[in-house]
């Protein structure tokens, strides 16, 4: 028999708490994700502290917080609750931490049903019913704020599907996450891609916050993200205007991260963006957000001509990073053919697994 386990709320989470969180994460993706990177110790911590993403601004002031029109003043658009699992010989106090689990509670507009955990055991204190206690805190906590859709994302082939088919979880879509070495993108190759002809289009660069004379066009861009293909998920659908994508940059300049964002300039239009996020600090990994072509913009190699444009900046401005990740949703097929051309390479799969609350 293994020691009995006690569940802790934490809330507001401490930097101890976050440490914690950090060393039962890490502990758990070097058994499920080989390979890689676990977030670092400032990276827990700023995810669990800043535990709120909130407007900055009253009324429809910048943040991606409830629609637009006058407010009452700041208010949450997302909150993150935590839970921590501890050993506990004797019932009289902590022991070593077996486990971790964060619920996201989504407030924003269009998404004010869903929510999304992110669950973790130590491999040598599974099956014993940590994981078990775990989600049923994370749900019963997501059934009180009237939510209808918990979402939790799983590497492919490991013990965490068959945890998700035991507890009643369905699997909504598969995610194919890519790698790009940069050493295997020659800086001619992008050069080349860049000076592609696309009649009527110029490109737009900027760090960070949007430029207040490009937010609305980027704000009506941005809703081409709702028509993406998102397999079953129930993800919902956002609406955007400018202060939202003002504090969506905030959030992640906020935190210390280098936003990087390269558009397509239609006239007064952005046709199309796609985004790249810098960890603090010396990372040597980039990460790709979002990258979007309103519809009708579609089938014109502008996908392949916005990322070789980002990929030129990042050779020519942050020689430190060398290697860009990225996911794909796998019915994704256009933007998948973009990255694989330009030599992204899968490296896993993820399962978006969904549970409907009562």
């Amino acid at each position: 028999m293994g020691n009995r386990v006690s569940i802790v709320s934490v809330e507001p989470a401490s930097r101890a708490d976050a440490h914690v969180w950090h060393e039962v994460v890490t502990a758990s993706m070097a058994e499920d994700l080989a390979g890689v990177p676990p977030p670092t110790r400032a990276q827990a911590h700023t995810r669990l502290t800043q535990a709120h993403t909130r407007l900055t601004g009253p009324g429809p002031g910048p943040g991606p917080g409830p629609g637009p029109g006058p407010g009452p003043g700041p208010g949450p658009v997302s909150r993150l609750l935590t839970w921590l699992a501890y050993e506990d010989d004797d019932g009289a106090g902590r022991g070593r931490a077996v486990g971790a689990a964060t619920l996201r509670l989504f407030d924003r507009a269009g998404q004010e049903h869903l929510a999304e955990t992110d669950l973790h055991v130590r491999p040598d204190a599974r099956r014993r019913g940590t994981g078990t206690e775990l989600l049923s805190a994370v749900v019963a906590e997501a059934k009180a704020a009237r939510r209808r859709s918990l979402i939790a994302e799983v590497p492919a082939c490991t013990p965490a599907e068959l945890f998700c088919v035991r507890h009643g979880l369905r699997r909504a879509r598969p995610l194919y996450h890519l790698l790009l070495p940069l050493s295997e993108v020659h800086r001619g190759w992008l050069d080349e891609l860049t000076a592609t002809d696309h009649p009527g289009y110029r490109p737009a660069e900027w760090d960070g916050i949007v430029p207040g004379t490009l937010a609305d066009a980027f704000a009506a861009a941005r809703k081409a993200m709702n028509v993406t293909p998102v397999g079953s998920t129930d993800h919902g659908a956002v609406g955007w205007d400018a202060g939202r994508v003002r504090a969506m940059a905030e959030v992640v300049t906020g935190r210390g991260d280098t936003l990087l964002t390269v558009a397509a300039l239609d006239g007064d239009e952005i046709a199309g963006f796609t985004e790249v996020v810098i960890p603090r600090g010396t990372a040597t990994r980039a990460r790709q957000y979002d990258t979007v072509l309103v519809p009708d913009r579609r089938g014109h190699g502008l996908g392949v001509w916005l990322k070789a444009h980002m990929l030129r900046r990042l050779h020519d401005e942050y020689p430190q990073v060398t290697e860009i990740e990225t996911d794909n949703a796998a019915d994704n097929v256009h933007m998948l053919a973009v990255n694989e051309h330009l030599g992204f390479h899968r490296e896993r799969t993820t399962y978006q697994y969904q549970l409907t609350l009562e």
